[in-house]
Order: structure tokens, then C-alpha cells, then sequence
């Protein structure tokens, strides 16, 4: 009995043993480790392969730096340059999709593509020279004023005797167009002197001696240059003003045109700072030429400071001359025009004014005769720029402004165009107004 236990213990353990190793070599042959393939060393720094993007995915509460070329820029790391590295841009979310097995896997990002080449910055335009322009756009100012003319030269080409009743339709006339009391009753006396002295006249004579009277009221002796051209170490400074709706914003862009065709560097100063968007219109204007513009950015602001910022920066830029473009106003509120007045000062600190213009529009005939009387008492005008004279028939009206305000028209608008602003010439006005 003993010994058949032992039999049975032996065979156990030897059973015990056997399935033992047989477990051992199957986990042997299943998990046995392959052999790693000799390491190559890594390459050299020079062969190494350049770093991939990066694609690190910000969390949700991160944000992306755009205050790159702002005034408040971050300085860049003291071994980067800013200006050699590209714009960073975030990653781009990967695409899943799923392969044979059914398993998601990722791809590579879908591709980018270019960003849009930025708007090409328009071209500088290139005015054409203001010389000949009064001659070129005459015929304009003929057409419009053929009511003048027309009946001058029909009271006298009647062919009848020079009475008394067609010298009155001569005053007539004249008085209609503008010309006023004081210039109508010098060149009809005149006109009727030179028929008393030669006896009769020829309705060509006539129309002769008629060109010559008219001529010397619109006078051609009187200074019509534009200041605009440096005084010593400073730019010369032109103050352009007048009432609302004449056109002085649009005078002053043109007359920047004027200037840049003479081959003068040009500043403009926006000191109309209560009419919305005048400093957009009058910047607008200057960028076309190429023409810098100070302005102020707060709506509102103190059109006297503009005006004294603008003259120092043409000090500080020694350009050839600085314009102010002041708020139209009207002339019977006397606490704009001392505003007005206090903007001519505080320029005077900083700079001497050369040239003070006055914009009138030639439609409004005598009715911009008292426009022109105050404005010459709160500031010290120095020319006057006639614009709409190609509209109206009133042609007299640059004798009349002239006579009352003792200065000369140093420019006259013929148009809405660009370049449509001429520097007043006497005799092709007086031959435009009696072709």
C-alpha cells in the first residue's frame, strides 16, 4: 500500500514537471525577442534633416499673436530676427479617415492654400502743367457767358444812331452780369468819350474799344503769383478760406495738382475738422499726386492745432509749401469767424502766412460780395479763387471782387475735373467773355 503511494507521488510530480516544460517552451517560441538591427550613428549637423512644421494645436483658451507691425509689438527672442522668420500660421485640424481594417488613422493636413497677394497700391498720377490751361478751357467760359457778350456786341452792331436808350441797354447789361455800379458807369463813360472824340464808329471799332475798356477793369497789372515757394529755411504757408459749399476742400486738392505739375513738394493740412469726412476727402485728394496730408484723427478736434501741427511738419520735412484747408463757415456768425481768426494766430506762431485765398463761387454774383467783405476783415486775404465761373453768366463779378476787396482773382475753377483749375488770365477772359 505504502509503496503504491509512492508510485503515485512520483508520477505526479513527473506529470507536474512535464507540463511544466511544456508551457515554458511554448512561451519560449511565442514570445521569443527579435534582434534590433545595428544602429547607424546619427548624421552630421550639416546632413541633419531640417525640422518639420509644427503642429502643435493650441488648447482653447490659447490665442494667436496678431499684433505683429503694430505700435505695442512684443520684442522677438534674442537669437530670431522678426523680419527673417514667416508669418506663424496655427495648425491646420488633421483629416481621420479610416483604412482597410477599420481603424481611424490620421493624414496629413489637407493642403493650405496661398494666402491672396495684397492689393496693388494705386499709381501716382502725374498733373499736367497748368500753363496754357485758361487758353485751352476759354471756350468753356465762352459758352456760358454768350449772354454777356452776345448783347454787347448786338446793342452795338444795330446799325442805328448811339442814343441814349442803347447806351442804357449797354449798363444794362453790364449791371446784369455782375460787373457793378461803379466798374459799369467808368466803361460806359469811357466808351462814350472815344465816340465823341472819333466821331462814329464801325461796329467792328466798337467791339475793338469795348475788348480794350473791359480789359483794363479786369486789370492785368495786378500781382497774380501764387506764394508757394520756400521763404529763407522755412516752406511758404497758404491759408485757403471761404463758406460752406463753394468747393474750398476740392480748390485745395486741385490746387495741390497745380503745384506738383510746377515741380513743388507740397503739404497738406486738414484743419476742416467739423464737416464729416473732409480730412478723407482732402487726403484722398493728395494721395493721387503723391501729396501728404496732416490730419487729426478724433472728430472735433482743434482746427487751430491741425493747422499748427501741419506748418511744423513742413518746417521739419523742408518742403516748398505747406496749405491749410480750413471749415467752411458761415459769414454772419461772428463766433466762427473769430474762430477763424484765432487759426490765423496760432499759425503766425509757428509760421508767417504768405498767401491767404479766398473761394467764392462765381454763381452766387453781388450775394458773395458781403461773403467776401467779412472774411477780408477777420482775416487778411490776399487773392481770391473764383470756382463754377464756367456756370454762371456773371462774368462781371471778377471786376466786382477785385474793385471791393482790392485784390487780385488769382484763380478761376472752369469745371468739375481734376485739372479744370487755371490761373486767371485777364485777356483770355475778356476774349472768352466777347467771343
Amino acid at each position: 500500500m505504502d509503496q503504491l503511494w509512492e508510485i503515485l507521488v512520483v508520477l505526479t510530480v513527473v506529470l507536474l514537471g512535464a507540463v511544466g516544460l511544456a508551457v515554458a517552451f511554448l512561451r519560449g517560441k511565442g514570445g521569443k525577442t527579435k534582434e534590433l538591427p545595428p544602429q547607424e550613428p546619427p548624421p552630421a549637423a550639416k546632413d541633419a534633416p531640417q525640422r518639420k512644421a509644427n503642429t502643435y494645436t493650441p488648447s482653447s483658451t490659447a490665442k494667436i499673436d496678431t499684433s505683429k507691425g503694430s505700435t505695442a509689438t512684443a520684442p522677438p527672442p534674442a537669437d530670431t530676427d522678426e523680419r527673417d522668420e514667416p508669418p506663424v500660421r496655427s495648425a491646420e485640424p488633421k483629416e481621420k479617415v479610416e483604412n482597410r481594417g477599420g481603424t481611424a488613422v490620421e493624414e496629413a493636413p489637407a493642403p493650405v492654400e496661398p494666402a491672396p497677394a495684397p492689393p496693388t497700391e494705386p499709381s501716382i498720377e502725374e498733373p499736367e502743367s497748368a500753363r496754357g490751361r485758361m487758353t485751352r478751357l476759354s471756350s468753356r467760359m465762352a459758352a456760358s457767358n454768350s449772354a454777356m457778350g452776345k448783347g454787347l456786341l448786338g446793342a452795338f452792331s444795330g446799325g442805328g444812331k448811339l442814343d441814349e436808350s442803347v447806351w442804357e441797354e449797354v449798363e444794362d447789361i453790364l449791371l446784369g452780369a455782375d460787373l457793378g455800379v461803379e466798374a459799369t458807369t467808368e466803361l460806359v463813360d469811357n466808351l462814350k468819350k472815344r465816340v465823341k472824340t472819333e466821331g462814329s464808329a464801325s461796329p467792328e471799332q466798337l467791339e475793338m474799344w469795348l475788348h480794350e475798356e473791359l480789359l483794363k477793369l479786369v486789370d492785368p497789372t495786378m500781382d497774380r503769383r501764387i506764394a508757394a515757394s520756400r521763404v529763407g529755411d522755412r516752406p511758404a504757408v497758404v491759408m485757403v478760406v471761404g463758406v460752406n459749399g463753394t468747393g474750398k476742400t476740392t480748390t485745395v486738392g486741385k490746387l495741390a495738382r497745380v503745384l506738383v505739375a510746377e515741380d513743388k513738394e507740397v503739404l497738406l493740412g486738414a484743419a476742416d475738422t467739423f464737416r464729416a469726412a473732409a480730412a478723407d476727402q482732402l487726403e484722398t485728394w493728395g494721395a493721387r499726386v503723391g501729396v501728404a496730408t496732416v490730419r487729426s484723427e478724433k472728430e472735433g478736434a482743434d482746427p487751430a492745432a491741425v493747422a499748427f501741427d501741419a506748418v511744423k511738419a513742413g518746417k521739419d520735412e523742408e518742403v516748398d509749401v505747406v496749405i491749410i484747408d480750413t471749415a467752411g463757415r458761415l459769414h454772419n456768425k461772428v463766433g466762427l469767424m473769430d474762430e477763424l481768426s484765432k487759426v490765423k494766430r496760432v499759425i503766425e506762431k509757428q509760421s508767417p502766412i504768405d498767401e491767404c485765398l479766398l473761394v467764392l463761387d462765381a454763381t452766387t454774383g453781388q450775394n458773395g460780395m458781403r461773403q467776401a467783405q467779412v472774411f477780408a476783415q477777420a482775416v487778411n486775404i490776399t487773392g481770391v479763387v473764383l470756382t463754377k465761373l464756367d456756370g454762371t453768366a456773371k462774368g462781371g463779378i471778377v471786376v466786382l471782387v477785385q474793385r471791393e476787396l482790392g485784390v487780385p482773382v488769382k484763380l478761376v475753377g472752369l469745371g468739375e475735373g481734376a485739372d479744370d483749375l487755371a490761373p486767371f488770365d485777364p485777356k483770355a477772359f475778356v476774349d472768352a467773355v466777347l467771343d
